[in-house]
């Protein structure tokens, strides 16, 4: 199905239910990939600076973990621009180990942006990015299963699942795995809520731009007519659930057209469109989530406070 059928597809679905809703995935076009890199700088935005201190303590254990004397694909779900990434591939390089390189993204202005910076950085590494969801991607498993692989999915990108997706999620991507292969995975940990709160609604309002960019990527893709400045970001974290949640509030009764739809979606003032899940983990249920889909712990890293984890999971018989 063409990218621009199943948008379309997906944001009907989501604007017709009674709590609508805005599949988090579409944040990432060109407008979005940027401003999520401005995230990801922001003081309040912790989640980044404590996976890069975790992959740059640890890139040394990793690499060896890694290294298991064959020839191995490293790849890297939902791989953005890498930045953390680079860690690992230049720690990997420099021990020479022998292994290609598949970043995959939905963004496939992200990609060829990866793809150009990785071949003046790394010029001797062999990359093979993909464009597509988690799901699209795991074709490309399916016809090299009989290769050895690490699997990378960095970034908490685990917590934006409801807990039936990411088992259905997890155990799919086990089911493409062999004995032997890994997965490197990226979780935020349960962590004092007012940290977690500020993350998701940074004081100078990158994260509610790239929010309501969701909006202004489907007036411009699909025909919509959204007055963006009728909407706002709102985002609450529940620390019993662990969840943080994040939405769009109409500030008034409006009407929104679609061409894309061919149809018109009336909002009451105040009525909420839920865009964004993120969980938080402790590390038993994250233990649990990879029992049910078929992954054994091998190794915890932290960073230096013990507010986020890269969990490497072994596949076994």
């Amino acid at each position: 199905m063409p990218a621009k059928v199943a948008f379309a597809r997906d944001v009907d679905e989501g604007l017709s239910k009674e709590q609508k809703t805005l599949p988090s995935r579409y944040f990432y076009d060109g407008t979005g990939s940027r401003l999520f890199q401005q995230i990801m700088e922001l003081p309040e935005y912790y989640l980044t600076r404590c996976e890069q201190e975790v992959l740059t303590t640890n890139k040394q254990a990793m690499a060896a973990l890694f290294a298991r004397g064959s020839y191995f694909h490293l790849i890297d779900l939902g791989a953005g621009d890498a930045l953390k990434t680079k860690v690992l591939l230049a720690e990997l390089t420099q021990q020479k180990l022998a292994f290609d390189y598949v970043p995959v993204d939905i963004s496939g202005d992200a990609m060829q942006q990866l793809s150009k910076s990785l071949h003046n950085e790394i010029p001797n590494l062999k990359v093979e990015a993909v464009v597509g969801e988690y799901f699209q991607s795991l074709d490309w498993l399916q016809e090299n299963k009989s290769e050895r692989k690490v699997v990378l999915f960095l970034g908490s990108n685990i917590g934006n699942f409801e807990e039936p997706e990411s088992i259905r999620f997890l155990t799919s991507v086990r089911s493409y795995l062999q004995p032997g292969d890994q997965l490197l995975m990226g979780v935020d940990l349960r962590k004092d809520p007012e940290m977690i709160l500020k993350a998701y609604d940074d004081a100078s309002g990158i994260t509610a731009a790239f929010n309501l960019n969701l909006l202004q990527r489907i007036n411009k893709e699909l025909g919509g007519d959204f007055n963006v400045n009728q909407f706002r970001h709102y985002a609450m974290y529940n620390p019993l659930e662990g969840v943080m949640r994040s939405f769009l509030i109409s500030l008034s009764d409006q009407d929104v057209h679609i061409q894309g739809s061919n149809k018109t979606y009336h909002f009451n003032a105040w009525e909420a469109i839920h865009t964004e899940n993120s969980h938080k983990y402790t590390i038993p249920q994250i233990k649990m989530l990879g029992q049910l889909c078929g992954f054994r712990i091998e190794k915890v890293f932290y960073d230096s406070k013990q507010l986020f984890a890269d969990v490497l999971f072994a596949v076994d018989q």
